[in-house]
């Protein structure tokens, strides 16, 4: 059994604290469910692009609904006890949608590479089966690449506390758990990190930097501006998930004498935030999006003045 903390010095306030974190937990399940519903509902929006958007939200939901259980039952039922094969399967499933979200960005930074820099031959590159590829590949990447160290936790000794800083369970903290030589885990964790989302993160700083070396050729500002504000949803997403979970890697590799509250206002960042800002962001920034939106709720109004 492991003891999950919470948050360190604030119990006796996890009941107020419960309110934020269940408002972020609304605001992105309802938020990723909708933007789901929207693309299914709507057929002009079966394209690629909005495919890639609906594999981001689903991995954004993934990721909310992973750390659901054991946050909110420390915030609302004081439970800190979790068994490890739960805590396992926890870890599994976070650091597997977070490979997925990272190589999300990275096609859907593609995505918009070609329809940008090779614009008459975008229907050609970018279809619907290679969209389809690229999702299996996707969804496969992270989970085949964890499994290996996820299952040698199981036959790891463990010795002393068997306490965990945050309100779920991390493969960087629970290896420190235990009283035996770890290096494997960490040399594989750490190359794995460098071979995923390093790489994804490189792959997209280059295709950023394409696109701005296009962009730069056109003509007049306005249409410089019009041209790049097609990538301003996706570079927002890239910034709001890539800043935090490089920070939070740094933080557990290198910062093992940072004070604790870093440690997780990192992990609370990097773990709630995307997947709270990603709906919104893309609401607010894609014209289709607030498009469907507009249509949704003026189907909902007529029908409820229809009822009237």
């Amino acid at each position: 059994m492991l003891y999950l903390t919470g948050l360190p010095g604030l119990e006796a306030i996890e009941h107020w604290i419960f309110i934020p974190f269940f408002f972020m937990y609304l605001v992105a399940i309802s938020g990723n469910c909708f933007i789901l519903m929207l693309i299914k509902t709507n057929p002009r929006l079966h394209t690629p692009m909005y495919y890639l958007l609906s594999l981001l939200a689903f991995t954004d939901l993934g990721l909310s609904v992973s750390t659901l259980p054991t946050t909110m039952g420390i915030f609302w039922f004081n439970s800190h006890g979790i068994y490890f094969g739960a805590c396992q399967i926890q870890m599994f499933c976070i650091h597997s949608f977070s490979f997925m979200e990272s190589a999300v960005l990275l096609v859907m930074s593609f995505d918009r590479f070609v329809a940008i820099c090779h614009p008459l031959r975008y229907s050609v590159i970018i279809t619907g089966q290679r969209v389809i590829r690229a999702g299996l590949v996707v969804i496969l990447r992270g989970p085949v690449g964890l499994v290996p160290i996820v299952l040698l936790l199981r036959v790891f000794p463990y010795c002393g506390h068997r306490v965990l800083s945050h309100s779920f369970c991390l493969h960087q903290e629970v290896i420190h758990l235990a009283c035996i030589d770890t290096t494997f885990n960490n040399l594989y964790g750490l190359t794995l990190v460098v071979l995923t989302v390093m790489l994804d993160l490189v792959l997209i700083a280059l295709s950023y930097g394409a696109i701005l070396h296009t962009v730069a050729k056109l003509a007049s500002r306005e249409e410089q501006l019009r041209v790049f504000q097609t990538c301003t949803s996706h570079l927002c997403a890239v910034l709001i998930f890539f800043v935090p979970m490089v920070g939070l890697s740094l933080v557990h590799r290198f910062g093992k004498h940072a004070p604790p509250a870093v440690h997780l206002l990192m992990a609370n960042v990097y773990l709630f935030v995307p997947p709270m800002l990603n709906p919104i962001i893309y609401s607010i920034k894609t014209k289709e999006i607030r498009h469907a939106i507009g249509k949704f709720l003026g189907l909902r109004k007529a029908s409820a003045e229809s009822w009237g």
